[in-house]
């Protein structure tokens, strides 16, 4: 009995010793961990961090703003340079247009990255394949400053803190141009504006599987998450019927097209929505009625980085509050960093936007006080038996695969106008039929320069 006892015991400490961060190993990578890398460095040696990021997503110093990526080389270079053998520091800052891009990039190429700022359902994919360093975020000095509601249980793609410090969160929604899109059309909130043939050749789509697709299925009140493929092939029709009103797949080019007046309806986050307001009085926001993704962006060290360990200073320092509050005051999303909303220079900024809701709600109001679980309240209800139905989910690779196809398949569908078609026949008969004409001419030559040869011969 005793000895069963102490074998219940050694199985359980075994059990117990796996369960920190330090030793848990995903199901086909073995974690690799920051603190078990060593480094080595020369006195005076400029080390290069490559940071890769979205782009339009840090205060970068224009416009007036700090340059957070230069002030952290002037901390390193001043305050922990020793630490370092007596290093220097220099940032190569590079942007990715959406996480899909940044995922193939590292995962295809050569590549050395030693920053990364992900969405949560990417974190959770890279994170199953093996791609990003654990390290202990409880040991960075300002983990503290990010808020217990974005940590463990409640950031499921990452609930053991292990991979991913918090950036951003926030949620995607509509924008439009007031002058053009008629209240009448918005007064109900939908996603259906999406498909309103009214504004044909006006309407932007994000270029990207996941959040393209996504604003059929929050429309249609469809799991985002699924791994059925029927549900799929609904959002992938409703895509193709979108199709023809579209001015184009956009990313980035939302922000520049809805700012320039170029188009008159895009879905994109409400923080870029707040940058673009301060320049153009006639753009507005919406959150859908039917719900919307909820997301959170974190900061995650690739284990294609060259030196992690830097990359740790370099996001301890990006939570301090000096340069998360430039960070959320210059990009406008929300923060998940209480330094941050704590801030009276935060407030104080955030109520020079030029945004004013329809409710007298300002921006740090509209970032705030609408919740994702309110807003997507009646989503949430269809699937009371899924944790987190708002958010996107690292998809299995058989669904991965369909989700692409789908995609693919989007993308080149009508892509070609008819009388384009027509031309390029015409254009290929025309090219054979030339072809042809000049075999047989050389033929007939040929043969009446054989039978002269002949004649001249016999003569």
């Amino acid at each position: 009995m005793i000895k069963r006892l102490l074998c219940i015991a050694t199985l359980l400490s075994l059990v117990f010793s796996f369960v920190s961060c330090k030793s848990k190993d995903d199901e086909k990578n073995a974690t690799k961990r920051v603190e078990d890398m060593s480094y080595s460095y020369k006195s005076g040696e400029v080390i290069t961090l490559n940071v890769y990021n979205w782009g339009e997503y840090i205060s970068d110093g224009s416009e007036g703003s700090d340059d957070v990526n230069a002030m952290f080389e002037e901390y390193f270079n001043r305050e922990l340079s020793a630490k370092y053998g007596g290093i220097k520091i220099k940032v190569e800052y590079s942007t990715y247009a959406n996480n899909e891009d940044m995922y193939s990039k590292l995962k295809n190429s050569a590549v050395s990255y030693d920053v990364i700022i992900p969405s949560d359902y990417m974190i959770e994919k890279m994170k199953n394949e093996g791609m990003l360093y654990s390290f202990d975020t409880s040991s960075l000095s300002n983990y503290g400053n990010i808020l217990e509601q974005f940590k463990n249980e409640n950031a499921y793609y990452d609930p053991d803190n292990c991979y991913s410090v918090p950036y951003t969160y926030g949620m995607v929604g509509i924008i439009y141009n007031k002058t053009i899109v008629s209240p009448e059309d918005v007064k109900d909130k939908s996603w259906s504006l999406l498909w309103n043939e009214k504004y044909a050749g006006n309407i932007l789509q994000f270029n990207n599987p996941r959040d393209a697709l996504a604003t059929a299925m929050y429309w249609k009140g469809l799991y985002v998450n699924t791994t059925d493929t029927k549900v799929w092939d609904e959002a992938y029709e409703l895509l193709k019927q979108q199709k023809p009103l579209l001015q184009g797949y956009v990313n980035d080019e939302i922000f520049n097209k809805m700012q320039s007046e170029s188009a008159a309806v895009a879905p994109y986050y409400v923080g870029d929505f707040l940058i673009m307001s301060e320049e153009e009085e006639n753009l507005a926001f919406y959150y859908p009625k039917e719900g919307s993704n909820y997301f959170v962006d974190a900061m995650c060290i690739p284990t294609c980085s060259s030196n992690p360990h830097l990359a740790k200073e370099y996001i301890n320092f990006m939570i301090s509050e000096d340069a998360a509050v430039a960070n959320a005051t210059y990009i406008g999303y929300a923060s998940p960093n209480s330094a941050v909303i704590n801030s009276e220079d935060y407030k104080a900024a955030m109520d020079e936007y030029a945004y004013e809701g329809e409710n007298g709600e300002g921006a740090y109001e509209l970032l705030y006080n609408y919740m994702p679980d309110e807003v997507n309240k009646e989503y949430n209800a269809k699937f009371p038996k899924i944790t987190s139905p708002a958010c996107y989910r690292s998809f299995d690779a058989d669904t991965q695969a369909h989700v692409n196809t789908l995609w693919e398949n989007l993308k080149i569908s009508g892509s070609t106008e008819l009388w384009v078609h027509i031309t390029s026949v015409l254009i290929v008969v025309s090219v054979v039929a030339y072809a042809s004409y000049s075999i047989y001419i050389k033929k007939k030559r040929s043969k009446f320069y054989r039978n002269r040869d002949k004649v001249n011969k016999k003569a």
